[in-house]
C-alpha cells in the first residue's frame, strides 16, 4: 500500500520541521527545502497537500496488495529538486543516496546505509505526476506565500505575461537525418523481435543499417557547388541527385520487406501486438520522409511548412522562429507565464499552434479563476489585438497592452498616462522569471512525449514557487537573526 508519509518516527530520524538548513548558503537547494517545510510545518496546507498527493496513484493499482510503493512525499521531493536543479536522473539518483539533508527530509536516518532508491525507481515514481494534480499544489504554494507578505483585506496583485521556448532534446532535423531515425528504428526493432521469435529473414540487421548509413553519409558530404562555371554546378547537382536517389531508393526496399516480414508474423500471430504497432509507427515515418525527398531533390518541389515533421521521437516539436538577434530558430514549444509582483507564477500554458495574441485572455482568465486578486496585467506587443484590448479590459481594472503601428490620439492617451508607464517599465521583470526557469529547468525538456513535456513544465512552475516561497523565508529569517544579533551586541 503507498503511503503518503511514514507517520511514525524511527529511532535516530529527525522530523522534518526540525531538520538544520543553513541559512547562509546560497545554493537552491536550501530555499527550496525552506519552501518544502513551510508547507510541512502549516498543518493545513499539509493536509492540503497530503489530500492531492493521494491522487497522484490511481486506486486500482494500489489495492493493498504487494511491496509498499515510494512515499508519495518523496516523489514531490525528489521531483521538486530535479526540476530546480536542472538535473537529470543520474544526479538525482547520486543526490537521493548521498546528501544528508536531503535524506533527511526523505524520512531517512544516517543510519539506514542500505536503504537507497534504484535509478529506474525514480524514473518510474516521478512520471506518477499529472499537470492537473501538480498544478492544484502550485496554487497551494503561491497561496501561502501570499498570505507571507500580507494577502490580505485590499490585496492586488499585478501580472506580468511573456512567453518563451522550452526546447525539446532533439537534433537539428534534415529529411535525410529524419529518414535515417526512422529507418534505424525499424530495422533494429524488427531485428531483434525476429532473433526473439527465431525467425532468419532478419539475422543480418545490424550489416543492413551499416549498408544505410554509409549512403546516407555519402549524400550528407555532398555540398552544393559554388563555382561560377555552369557546367560544373550541373555536374555537381546532378551527382547530389543520383546520390539521393539511391539512398531513397535503398531505403524504400529495406521498409518495403519489413512490411512483408510484418504481415507474416501478423498471419502467424507472432509477437505482440503493442511491438508490431510500433514498427508500423516508423515504417509510416519513413514512408513519408521518402515521399518528402522525392519531391523535394528528385522533382524540384518545395514542401509546404505544416507537412514536415521536426522529429519522429519527440513528434509535438514545432519551428519556432521569434526574430531573436543571434537565434534563427528553436525546435520546442511555447510556453507563456504569468507572474505576479511577488515572483509567483500564477499561471503557464504550452502552447500547441498557438502564437501569443491567441492566448492573451485566456491567460488572463484562468489565472483570474485561481486568483480572483489580480487586478493588472502587463503584456508585450505580441499579445496585441483589438480584440485582445477589448476583452481584457472587461477582465481587468487595467490594461498594459501597447498597440501595434501607429498610435491614435486616444492610443497616446492611454499609452502616456503615468500608470500605464509605471507598469510597462515594470514589465521587464517577467524576463528575469523566465532566465530563472530557463536556469532551473526549462531550457530543454528531457522528457518523452506530450504528456511528459507538459509534466515536466507543470513540476518545473512548481519547483520554481517553492524556492521563491523559500527565499522569502530565508531573508526573513535572516532579517530576525541580523536584529538578534544586534540587541545581543
Amino acid at each position: 500500500m503507498r503511503k503518503v508519509i511514514e507517520n511514525q518516527l524511527k529511532i535516530g530520524q529527525v522530523d522534518i520541521s526540525s531538520i538544520d538548513i543553513d541559512l547562509n548558503c546560497r545554493d537552491e537547494i536550501p530555499q527550496l527545502l525552506l519552501g518544502l517545510r513551510a508547507i510541512y510545518t502549516d498543518r493545513i496546507l499539509r493536509d492540503a497537500v497530503f489530500g492531492i498527493l493521494k491522487n497522484i496513484v490511481p486506486s486500482h493499482v494500489d489495492m493493498g496488495n504487494g511491496r509498499p510503493g515510494m512515499d508519495l512525499w518523496k516523489i514531490l521531493v525528489l521531483g521538486a529538486l530535479r526540476l530546480n536543479c536542472n538535473w537529470d536522473y543520474d544526479k538525482l539518483h547520486n543526490i537521493s543516496n548521498e546528501h544528508r539533508t536531503v535524506r533527511e527530509f526523505l524520512g531517512h536516518t544516517i543510519y539506514e546505509f542500505d536503504q537507497r532508491y534504484s535509478l529506474q525507481s525514480l524514473k518510474d515514481n516521478l512520471a506518477l505526476f499529472t499537470p492537473e494534480l501538480l498544478d492544484e499544489i502550485n496554487q497551494i504554494v503561491i497561496r501561502a506565500g501570499h498570505d507571507r507578505v500580507g494577502g490580505q483585506g485590499e490585496f492586488r496583485l499585478k501580472g506580468r505575461c511573456d512567453s518563451f521556448v522550452v526546447e525539446t532534446d532533439v537534433h537539428y532535423p534534415t529529411d535525410i537525418n529524419l529518414l535515417l531515425d526512422a529507418i534505424r528504428k525499424v530495422v533494429f526493432l524488427i531485428g531483434e523481435l525476429c532473433d526473439q521469435l527465431g525467425v532468419t529473414d532478419w539475422r543480418q540487421y545490424r550489416h543492413i543499417f551499416k549498408k544505410i548509413r554509409k549512403q546516407f553519409n555519402v549524400v550528407r558530404r555532398l555540398k552544393h557547388s559554388s563555382s561560377k562555371d555552369g557546367a560544373k554546378k550541373a555536374q555537381r547537382e546532378q551527382l547530389i541527385i543520383e546520390a539521393h536517389r539511391q539512398y531513397v531508393d535503398l531505403v524504400d526496399h529495406y521498409v518495403q520487406r519489413a512490411q512483408a516480414s510484418l504481415g507474416v508474423l501478423n498471419v502467424l500471430d507472432m509477437g505482440t501486438m503493442a511491438q508490431l504497432m510500433v514498427i508500423e509507427g516508423y515504417i509510416a515515418h519513413a514512408e513519408r520522409q521518402i515521399d518528402q525527398i522525392r519531391r523535394r531533390v528528385l522533382e524540384g518541389s518545395a514542401i509546404a511548412h505544416q507537412e514536415k515533421v521536426f522529429s519522429i521521437f519527440e513528434e509535438h516539436t514545432e519551428w519556432i522562429s521569434k526574430g531573436k538577434a543571434g537565434v534563427s530558430q528553436e525546435l520546442g514549444l511555447g510556453v507563456c507565464v504569468l507572474e505576479d509582483q511577488y515572483g509567483f507564477i500564477l499561471h503557464h500554458q504550452v502552447m500547441e499552434h498557438e502564437k501569443d495574441v491567441d492566448i492573451a485572455v485566456s491567460m488572463v482568465a484562468e489565472a483570474q479563476r485561481r486568483f480572483p486578486a489580480l487586478a493588472v496585467c502587463s503584456f508585450d506587443k505580441g499579445f496585441y489585438s483589438p480584440a485582445n484590448r477589448s476583452d481584457l479590459g472587461v477582465l481587468l481594472d487595467e490594461v498594459v497592452l501597447s498597440k501595434k503601428g501607429k498610435l491614435s490620439r486616444h492610443d497616446k492617451q492611454i499609452e502616456c498616462s503615468e500608470s500605464f508607464v509605471e507598469f510597462r517599465r515594470k514589465h521587464a521583470a517577467v524576463e528575469s522569471a523566465i532566465n530563472a526557469l530557463e536556469n532551473h529547468g526549462l531550457d530543454r525538456c528531457l522528457d518523452h512525449g506530450l504528456n511528459g513535456f507538459k509534466r515536466y513544465i507543470a513540476l518545473a512552475v512548481l519547483a520554481r514557487n517553492l524556492q521563491q516561497l523559500g527565499s522569502m523565508l530565508r531573508e526573513r529569517e535572516l532579517r530576525r537573526l541580523k536584529r538578534r544579533r544586534k540587541l545581543a551586541a
